[in-house]
């Protein structure tokens, strides 16, 4: 009997060769059902090596935790998880060839990252052409959700947490002028530069430097120098912590005492290694922090404590679990692992409690999360400033 299956077998695989050769196998696999095997094959999008590893590798390893938390506990609809990795080096054109690869080769039913605005806007119409969930664990600007209806996210909004951060400024800080530092050739900080700039407005905070560098510019003498005439309150910065750390460095050898302010791109150990004493001070606003912890955020430390020889989860760890076990939720409250079918119950998520926050998802497919966590750099490491409540709606 096994030799009779493996001769017809081989008799059916020629016929097919010879039939397809005109027509190529991609034609094939474009027919094969999506959903199907024993397995629900997720795809990781981000940085391994290069700039932004520092974003990338804590999400991975987010992922991880919670495919195996799932699988653990006997999988979801009766299959296992499996996380798929690549490393797009914090590259555009890298990650959208990652991209094509998870969905054409590995044959991945939902992608989870970039954790960076601007390799998320390159990914996204690629997901969104093939009918595959991307859900970004950390871009937080313009521009994501907007390519179509398989696209989502689940970090804390820069729309979101800059006019809270703004409100504490204003009320308890007592914070009336701020200087604008934009890196003009990275998409994340130019969004969030004009969400802050559109808040500050609003609440009647005065911008009274807006000055622009580059990522990989090592000399901010001049800037700073501008930016020391205004005698800011504090100084807002869009970028990553590489940048920042060098920023603060000038602003201190400058003996101006504004402390930094900024959003997720600031938290990494990296920008304490790279900046010492002079980032003492400095904030980011986050959509987690281990420090107060619910419930669920305490269940996840423990556990990642556990895996990680005692070592403290952050943002992106937080991030990357929440995306896997909301894509789990979502296809197990639909029955299937078919995105075109899981992505209606994705997008109806409602006070889904996260590790990092309550999570609902609105109706443009974009989060909304509580509480914001403004950490702020105090003795050599980030630790919590206050905690701000974000209404959910």
């Amino acid at each position: 009997m096994r030799g009779g299956k493996a001769v017809t077998f081989l008799a059916v695989a020629a016929l097919a060769v010879i039939l397809g050769a005109g027509a190529g196998c991609r034609k094939k696999e474009a027919a094969a059902p999506k959903g199907g095997g024993d397995t629900i094959r997720i795809g990781f999008l981000g940085a391994l090596t290069g700039d932004v590893a520092m974003f990338g590798k804590p999400t991975l390893d987010g992922m991880r935790l919670a495919a195996e938390d799932i699988n653990a506990a006997g999988g979801v609809i009766g299959k296992k998880i499996e996380i798929v990795e690549a490393d797009d080096r914090g590259d555009k054109q890298e990650g959208a060839s990652v991209t094509q690869k998870l969905i054409n080769r590995d044959n991945v039913m939902a992608i989870v990252g970039d954790p960076t605005t601007g390799i998320t806007k390159v990914a996204a119409p690629i997901a969104q052409k093939a009918q595959v969930v991307l859900l970004s664990a950390g871009s937080t600007g313009p521009g994501v959700v907007e390519n179509g209806d398989f696209i989502f996210r689940d970090t804390l909004l820069d729309s979101v947490a800059i006019p809270a951060c703004i409100d504490f400024f204003a009320k308890d800080l007592g914070y009336k002028n701020v200087a604008i530092i934009t890196s003009d050739n990275n998409d994340y900080s130019v969004g969030l530069s004009q969400t802050f700039r559109d808040a500050a407005r609003r609440k009647n905070i005065r911008i009274v430097a807006d000055e622009k560098v580059k990522d990989g510019d090592k000399d901010f003498s001049a800037q700073i120098t501008n930016i020391k005439a205004k005698k800011p309150d504090v100084i807002f910065f869009s970028g990553y912590y590489t940048e920042a750390a060098l920023i603060m460095k000038e602003a201190r050898k400058q003996g101006l005492s504004a402390n930094m302010f900024g959003g997720d791109g600031l938290f990494s150990p990296k920008l304490i290694e790279l900046g010492g004493h002079a980032v003492e001070g400095s904030m980011a606003a986050l959509g987690f922090s281990p420090e107060e912890a619910s419930p669920e955020t305490a269940r996840f430390i423990e556990s990642y404590k556990k895996k990680f020889s005692g070592a403290e989860p952050g943002l992106f760890d937080a991030q990357g679990y929440d995306a896997v076990m909301l894509l789990a939720d979502a296809i197990k409250r639909a029955n299937s692992a078919d995105p075109r079918v899981f992505r209606s119950e994705l997008a109806k998520t409602r006070n889904f409690k996260g590790v990092s926050g309550t999570i609902t998802i609105r109706d443009n497919r974009e989060p909304i999360k509580s509480p914001l966590a403004l950490l702020e750099v105090k003795g050599g490491k980030f630790v919590l400033k206050t905690k701000v409540p974000v209404k959910m709606d």
